[in-house]
C-alpha cells in the first residue's frame, strides 16, 4: 500500500496570509518554483529559480473577452492546481504545475458557449529566450504549445468550439545546452495532449510518495498531517547542480521572507542550505524507502564545511553563517535505520571535523561547556537570558548590554554530536571511540551540575565568564529531556512544561510566560524592529522547539514506565493541528512561528520545513526505536484505537508495526512475516 498523496490533501484554493488575492501552486521542479501566481491563465506571478528573483512572469495567455478571471473556483493538489473560470459565453478549465526537471505547464480548455467568437493571444514572458538572475547567471527559456516549438501565438474560438492548449516553458541556465536539449525533447513527447501529458506527469509525481512509508489510524488529522509532511519534503527537495549546492538536499522553504520586486528581491530566504535544519530533515528522511538523500545530504555539508570545521549556511554563489545544530547526532541516527556502514566511514570524518571545530571556536579552559557568543546563530535569536545580567534593557540591540552565554542548546547538541562520533568510532573500528565517550560524559556532568537549579526544577543558561545562572526559563531549559540524560532528579522540569507557565493556549511559548520580556507575538517589550513577521524568541512558538520538546517528553515516558504518555499525546496534537491555516485540519499550512497564546500565524513562509514529525510518529506512536541488529516496539499510549505502519525499510528489511483494529493485538512483521506480537499496547523485541 501506498499513500496517494493528491487525494489525501485535495482542498480548495491556498493563498498567502499576507498576500490573499494570489494562488499558491506548489508542484515545484529541483529548480524552477512559483513564490506564488495571479489568479489568470499561465505563469504570472513572482518565480523563482535556484534562488529567489522573483520573474514576474513566464507566459500568460490572455482572451479579448475577458479583464479579470475573479471570481474562479481553484482546487489545489499537491501535484497541480485546478483553475476553472466561467462568464457568459466563455469557458475555461486550466490545470498547471511544474515538473521535477523544471517545465512549467499549462493545459487548458477554452469553450465559446456564446454568440460571439474570441480571441486567445499566449504572451511570453522574454522575446529574447532569456531571464535575469540573481546569483551571476542567465536562466534560457524555451516554448511549446501542444507538443511543438511555439508557432502560432493567437488562436480564435469560435462560437460552440473548444480549444486545448498545452503551453509550457522549459527553464535551464543559458550554458546547459545538452540539458536543455534533452528537456525539450521530453516536452515534446508528453505534452502533445494536455490530458494525457497530465496522467503522465501525476504518475511521475507520486511515484516519489511511493517509496514513503504509510501511517493509518483512527485519528484522520495524524494521518493528514503524516502525508503533509512528506509533500513538505517533495515540495522542498533541491539540486541547483552548481557552485556550492551540486547536489539533492532539502531546503527550509520556498516561500520567502523576501521583497516581491521583480529582479530586486531583499531579505532572508530559504531556498538555500542552512545546516541549523538539516538534522531535522535527516531525522524524518531515514525512514524513506530510498536513502540515497543521506550522501547528498552528507555532501552538501561537506562542500560547505570551512578549514575549522563549521558549517555554513550556502547560497550557490556564496556562503553565509555557521547555525548550531545537532548534525552528528542526526547522522548517527539515519546510520542505525540504514545499516550502512559506508555511509558511517564518509561521515565519520566529517563529524569528527565539526565536534573539534566546536571545542576550538567555542570552547573554554574552565570547562567542556561552549559559550555562545552571538544569539543569532543558535536559531533562537533574542531569547531574553542574554539580556538577564542587564536586567532585559528596552534597547536589546545594544551590544554592551548583552551577555555571551553557555546556552544550554548548545551544549545539547554538543553533547549529542559527541556521542554520536563516538558511536560512529565504533561502527567504523576508530581507536578514538573511547575518547569521544569520554568527552561526552563531561559534556553531561557539566550540563547536570551546572546548569540545573534544584530549587526551581530547570535548565539555565550561565554567564561565560561566572558559571552565574541566567534565571529566564528558556524553552531550551527542557532540551536536556531530548539528550536522554535526565533522571528522576530532573521530574519538576517535566512538571514545569505541563505548567501554566508553558501550557498556553499554543504551547509551546519560547519562553516562560513568567518571563518579564515575555511577549506572545513576538516584538521586544512593545518594539517591532523586526517588522510583524520577525523572529524573536520571547514568547512566541516555534515547530522546530516543539519538535524537540516532544522527542523529550516521549523519550522521558518510554524510560518512566509510560507516566507522560497521556501528556505526549495532548501536546502532540497540539502540535499537529499547528499544521493548518486556523488548527481546522482541513487546509495545510505550517510556518515558521505563532502567536503562543492563539494560535494565530506570525510568519507566512507555509509549507516550512524546521522541525520534524515523521520521526516523532514512527518513534513513539508506532513505538519504534532502531540498534544495530534489532528493533524495539513500544508504543506510547495517546489514545488511538488502531494504527499501522507499513513501506518502511530498515536495514535492508521491509518492517510493518500494527495495532490491529479488530482485536487490538500489536504486531510486527518483518520481511512479510510476522515476527511478534502482544495483547494491547505493550513491548516488543525483533531481531532483524
Amino acid at each position: 500500500m501506498t499513500m496517494i498523496i493528491d487525494t489525501i490533501l485535495e482542498g480548495k484554493r491556498r493563498r498567502l496570509r499576507t498576500n490573499p488575492e494570489k494562488v499558491l501552486m506548489d508542484a515545484s521542479g529541483l529548480r524552477l518554483w512559483a513564490d506564488y501566481l495571479d489568479v489568470e491563465p499561465g505563469f504570472s506571478g513572482r518565480i523563482d529559480f535556484i534562488h529567489k528573483i522573483n520573474i514576474p512572469s513566464l507566459f500568460r495567455i490572455r482572451c479579448s473577452a475577458v479583464k479579470e478571471y475573479e471570481p474562479s473556483r481553484i482546487t489545489w493538489k499537491p501535484s497541480h492546481i485546478t483553475l476553472r473560470f466561467e462568464k457568459e459565453g466563455i469557458r475555461l478549465k486550466e490545470r498547471k504545475f511544474i515538473t521535477i526537471y523544471d517545465t512549467a505547464v499549462s493545459c487548458m480548455t477554452w469553450e465559446n458557449t456564446g454568440n460571439s467568437p474570441f480571441t486567445l493571444f499566449l504572451e511570453l514572458g522574454t522575446e529574447d529566450g532569456s531571464f535575469p538572475t540573481t546569483y551571476g547567471k542567465r536562466l534560457a527559456a524555451v516554448y511549446f504549445c501542444n507538443g511543438e516549438r511555439i508557432k502560432e501565438r493567437e488562436w480564435a474560438v469560435s462560437p460552440g468550439e473548444k480549444k486545448d492548449l498545452c503551453v509550457a516553458v522549459q527553464i535551464c541556465l543559458e550554458e546547459e545546452t545538452e540539458r536543455m536539449e534533452s528537456a525539450c525533447g521530453e516536452i515534446g513527447k508528453k505534452f502533445r495532449s494536455g490530458k494525457k501529458g497530465l496522467d503522465i506527469y501525476i504518475k511521475e509525481y507520486q511515484s516519489w510518495f511511493d517509496k514513503a512509508p504509510e501511517f493509518i489510524s483512527d485519528n484522520p488529522v495524524i494521518d493528514k498531517t503524516w502525508a503533509y509532511r512528506w509533500f513538505i519534503f517533495r515540495h522542498n527537495m533541491m539540486e541547483p547542480g552548481i557552485g556550492n549546492l551540486k547536489e539533492r538536499y532539502f531546503c527550509e522553504g520556498r516561500s520567502h521572507k523576501m521583497s516581491k520586486t521583480p529582479y530586486k528581491p531583499e531579505g532572508w530566504e530559504f531556498s538555500k542550505l542552512i545546516p541549523l535544519s538539516v538534522p531535522m530533515h535527516l531525522l524524518d528522511l531515514r525512514w524513506y524507502q530510498d536513502k540515497e538523500y543521506g550522501s547528498s545530504i552528507l555532501h552538501t555539508m561537506r562542500d560547505n564545511q570551512d578549514e575549522t570545521g563549521e558549517f555554513h549556511c550556502a547560497r550557490a554563489d556564496g556562503r553565509g553563517n555557521p547555525y548550531a545544530n545537532f548534525f552528528g547526532w542526526s547522522v548517527w541516527q539515519y546510520f542505525l535505520v540504514s545499516g550502512e556502514k559506508a555511509f558511517a566511514q564518509e561521515a565519520l570524518p566529517v563529524v569528527k571535523k565539526q565536534r573539534e571545530a566546536w571545542k576550538k571556536v567555542y570552547g573554554n579552559e574552565g570547562d567542556s561547556l561552549l559559550i555562545q557568543y552571538v544569539h543569532q546563530l543558535t536559531g533562537m535569536e533574542y531569547q531574553p537570558s542574554y539580556w538577564y545580567f542587564h536586567d532585559f534593557p528596552l534597547d536589546c540591540r545594544d551590544n554592551k548590554k548583552f551577555t555571551p552565554l553557555k546556552r544550554v542548546d548548545r551544549n545539547v547538541y554538543h553533547y549529542l554530536n559527541t556521542l554520536a562520533t563516538a558511536y560512529l568510532c565504533g561502527v567504523c573500528g576508530d581507536p578514538e571511540e573511547e575518547r569521544y565517550r569520554k568527552e561526552a560524559e563531561e559534556i553531561k556532568k557539566d550540563i547536570l551540575e551546572k546548569m540545573w537549579d534544584g530549587e526551581s526544577g530547570f535548565f539555565y543558561d550561565l554567564h561565560y565568564q561566572t558559571d552565574e545562572k541566567a534565571y529566564v526559563k528558556n524553552i531550551v531549559g527542557a532540551f536536556p529531556f531530548f539528550a536522554g540524560i535526565t533522571d528522576e532528579n530532573h521530574v519538576k522540569c517535566m512538571e514545569t512544561l505541563f505548567s501554566e507557565e508553558f501550557d498556553t493556549g499554543c504551547p509551546f511559548p519560547s519562553v516562560s510566560k513568567e518571563c518579564k520580556v515575555f511577549t506572545p507575538e513576538g516584538g521586544w517589550m512593545g518594539q517591532f524592529f523586526k517588522g510583524r513577521n520577525g523572529c524573536i524568541w520571547d514568547g512566541p512558538a516555534w515547530p522546530y522547539a516543539n519538535s524537540i520538546i516532544l522527542d523529550g517528553i516521549g523519550r522521558e515516558s518510554l524510560a518512566k514506565g509510560h507516566e507522560w504518555d497521556k501528556d505526549f499525546g495532548r501536546y502532540f496534537m497540539k502540535f499537529t493541528r499547528l499544521h493548518y491555516y486556523g488548527g481546522d485540519g482541513e487546509t495545510p499550512y505550517l510556518v515558521e512561528h505563532y502567536n503562543s497564546m492563539t494560535g494565530e500565524c506570525i510568519s507566512d513562509d507555509v509549507d516550512y520545513s524546521h522541525s520534524y514529525y515523521i520521526d516523532l510518529v514512527v518513534k513513539y506512536i508506532a513505538g519504534i526505536s532502531v540498534y544495530p541488529g534489532k528493533i524495539v516496539v513500544e508504543p506510547l499510549d495517546i489514545g488511538l484505537e488502531h494504527f499501522c505502519l507499513n513501506n518502511l525499510t530498515i536495514q535492508g528489511h521491509d518492517i510493518r508495526v500494527c495495532l490491529e483494529k479488530e482485536n487490538r493485538k500489536l504486531t510486527v512483521s518483518v520481511d512479510g512475516e510476522e515476527r511478534g506480537n502482544c495483547e494491547g499496547l505493550g513491548r516488543l523485541e525483533v531481531i532483524l
